[in-house]
């Protein structure tokens, strides 16, 4: 089995380059930079540098790797809307059209749960390729993972030093089935060669159950051998702060990414990441399929640890 992984430098790149060079298969990991390549995790893959905004240099590498299924981790560094068109719409356009015309046979993309309700300029262009993957002539299938522990980490080294955690509102405003990187990519890699998951949509999270803001910072307490402290932050602010840099926003590039900012930190301060029931526009805990093993508990446990 040939596989090209873009976004192989990426956190969950990285991991579904390990997992297919754990298979076995020949990996091709798509690069854009020199530096990512000495990442000991790619190590058993062919690196490729190649410029994702180059449709020519994208086709003459996948045109050399002649990959049977092609796996897009491409995802915007900061979600504004010049690097969310650039990276999360045409570099993915630009790959997928190298796919085609190196014959690859499956092309899958793993998007983002957060599209169910777009507000957000990298949502918009998470689904414009969603739309364009699926009226293309190429067997697809697109994952939708939840929160990752990673961007549940955040505030680790904040209790470890005593401090409170930071909550929205009372710190149940949200709630997340949060997947590790190594289960995520494992459910990826078995998504290759799959075709009971080709043409289809799949949301996945971790293993249950849904956990709230303030029960993630409960549960690091308790592991940090400290008394629960939390400081609430109003979610409002977010949004006066978007509309106070939206009106500056027209004349000024930086001003327009500091508003989406504002925008970003609001819609997840508010919006659970779980599936939407589209007829009562309400996020079910139920609905969201679990994968995997590893726990965000475990891992905390090991961030502490490992700190200490």
């Amino acid at each position: 089995m040939k596989v090209a992984v873009a976004g192989a430098s990426g956190t969950i790149g990285r991991a579904v380059v390990r997992e297919c060079a754990a298979r076995g298969y020949t990996v091709t990991a798509l690069l854009r930079s020199e530096g990512a390549g000495q990442l000991p995790e790619l190590e058993g893959a062919e690196r490729r540098v190649v410029d994702l905004s180059d449709p020519a240099a994208l086709v003459h590498a996948l045109d050399e790797a002649r990959p049977a299924t092609v796996i897009s981790c491409l995802a915007s560094r900061n979600g504004s809307p010049r690097d969310a068109k650039a990276v999360d719409l045409d570099a993915n356009l630009n790959l997928l059209r190298a796919a085609r015309q190196a014959d690859a046979e499956h092309f899958i993309l793993l998007s983002a749960i957060c599209v169910q309700r777009p507000r957000l300029a990298f949502q918009h262009a998470k689904l414009a390729f969603e739309a364009a993957l699926s009226e293309a002539d190429i067997a697809h299938t697109i994952i939708r993972p939840t929160a990752f522990f990673k961007s549940l980490s955040g505030q680790v080294g904040r209790v470890r030093d005593g401090k409170p955690f930071l909550i929205f509102g009372d710190g149940e405003l949200t709630r997340c089935k949060p997947i590790s990187d190594a289960d995520l990519a494992r459910f990826i890699v078995d998504s290759v060669g799959n075709p009971e998951r080709q043409g289809k949509v799949l949301p996945i999270g971790g293993p249950g159950p849904a956990i709230s803001l303030r029960e993630q910072g409960e549960m690091l307490f308790e592991l940090a051998d400290k008394p629960a402290r939390f400081r609430s932050i109003s979610p409002r602010l977010f949004l006066a702060a978007s509309r106070v840099l939206s009106l500056v926003a027209p004349f000024s590039s930086w001003f327009a990414e500091k508003a989406e900012y504002a925008r970003i930190a609001h819609y997840y301060a508010t919006q659970s990441m779980l599936v939407l029931d589209e007829e009562t526009g309400e996020y079910d805990a139920e609905a969201t399929p679990e994968f995997g093993e590893d726990t965000l508990r475990d891992h905390y446990r090991a961030m502490l640890s490992a700190a200490s």
